[in-house]
């Protein structure tokens, strides 16, 4: 191996040990900004500590939402109500992710993934106490709060981790959040709707735990800042240098324009699936529960798979696919029984949900010098759609009802159809 990097060119002023097996480990601060491509496997055990730690972050999160029926009913809230707390919890994390992710480009921050997990922790603690509505929204708001720290860095430290396998480190540090996303409805019917609001308070041991692994993870974090050179980020990499800026603009618009379509479609099942489950096919709220469950359990497999797809066939394809491919199943939704409203569920998370891995790593190496960024503003992009779609779709299942916003939801994968001006990077 040394002999070759001595012949290789492109390998040339690499530090001692960085074509070792521990390449992942001794990559230089390079790696996080610029993301060459490193010479052996990821980190695993890195990247199963932020999958584990997006995990209990999402869990914490999730709660939210699924506590929605017992806060309807016990603060006499409308759907417009509802709507609001989501929007101000998304629209928290959408606004302030994009500017730590700025920041974090410039200075990185370890630990802050620890104090992220801090905020949702407190968020949580008021949410189990929480006495009126003002303070429903102050609950949402540290929660929103702490997702906006978390996912900027956590994203560049699963890159820094992914032994140039950027789709499946993606894929796996998504699958956490996927899977505490959908853990959390399912906790709450057997849990929190028996016991009520007061026992949200036992999923602060979830926010705890989650702070430990966030530590030892920012610990590996800053042992290799503290042993790295700083160097310049570059504004371009490899391949927005091939294109030009408006080219670039348009690319990274038209990949928001996905995560609109995706995220907002989304929101009509997050924040509304028991709902419709409930008043269209009269089911028990628990039981709409475990639905809401089905359909985040394939959310969570369609992250999974997203990643290492695209490592493999491109990115492009995964993402014309993953958008596109959900509108046959979501045109029919709205028109079959509770049997095929579940079952269609599946093939729907788990196709649309393969999009954010290929469409985050797509992005870093449109930009490759400003990874915090891009996961700043891609996250908080989806969940400010998530927040706004949430807020739109309440007022207007006040108005129209809750089966005609899966009537008008169904056609907003066809936004898929934009994928095709996407440019091959590679």
């Amino acid at each position: 191996m040394r002999a070759e990097a001595g012949e290789n060119p492109a390998l040339q002023g690499l530090p001692a040990g960085a074509l070792s097996t521990q390449a992942p480990l001794k990559a230089p601060l390079q790696a996080i900004r610029q993301g060459p491509e490193p010479s052996s496997g990821p980190a695993l055990a890195v990247l199963l500590g932020l999958s584990l730690s997006h995990l209990l972050n999402d869990l914490v999160q999730s709660l939210l939402p699924a506590l929605y029926p017992l806060l309807k009913t016990g603060f006499h809230l409308d759907f417009g109500q509802i709507g609001h707390i989501t929007f101000v919890f998304q629209g928290t994390a959408s606004l302030l992710q994009p500017a730590v992710g700025l920041y974090t480009d410039r200075r990185p921050l370890p630990y802050s993934l620890a104090v992220g997990m801090g905020l949702s922790l407190a968020g949580l603690a008021l949410l189990s106490a929480a006495p009126a509505y003002g303070a429903l929204l102050a609950a949402a708001a540290l929660i929103g709060l702490g997702s906006a720290i978390f996912h900027p860095e956590a994203s560049r430290v699963a890159r820094l981790a992914s032994g140039g396998r950027y789709g499946l480190a993606q894929s796996v540090f998504q699958v956490g959040g996927n899977a505490g996303t959908a853990l959390g409805p399912l906790l709450a019917a057997f849990l929190v709707v028996p016991y009520g609001q007061g026992s949200v308070a036992w999923f602060c041991l979830a926010a705890l735990a989650g702070i430990l692994v966030l530590g030892t993870v920012g610990r590996w974090y800053a042992r290799h800042l503290a042993g790295a050179p700083r160097i310049a980020r570059s504004s371009t990499g490899a391949a927005s240098g091939r294109l030009s800026r408006a080219r670039v603009v348009a690319t990274v618009a038209i990949l928001l324009g996905l995560i609109f379509s995706k995220y907002f479609y989304m929101a009509s099942f997050s924040s509304y699936y028991t709902f419709y489950l409930i008043h269209r096919f009269g089911v028990p709220v628990a039981q709409a529960q475990v639905y809401l469950f089905v359909f985040l359990g394939s959310v969570a497999a369609g992250t999974i798979l997203g990643g290492p797809i695209g490592d493999r066939f491109g990115r492009k394809l995964v993402i014309w696919i993953s958008i596109l491919g959900v509108l046959p199943f979501s045109l029919a939704l709205p028109h079959v029984s509770l049997f095929w409203t579940v079952a269609l569920s599946v093939p729907i998370g788990l196709i649309l949900a393969s999009a954010m891995p290929a469409i985050l790593v797509y992005a870093q190496e449109l930009l490759p010098g400003r990874i915090g960024l891009v996961g700043g503003l891609f996250f908080g992009f989806a969940f400010g759609m998530g927040g706004l779609g949430a807020a739109l779709l309440g007022e207007t299942a006040d108005h129209v009802g809750i089966e005609r916003v899966y009537d008008l939801c169904a056609y907003l994968p066809a936004i898929g159809l934009t994928a095709v001006f996407l440019p091959r990077l590679r």
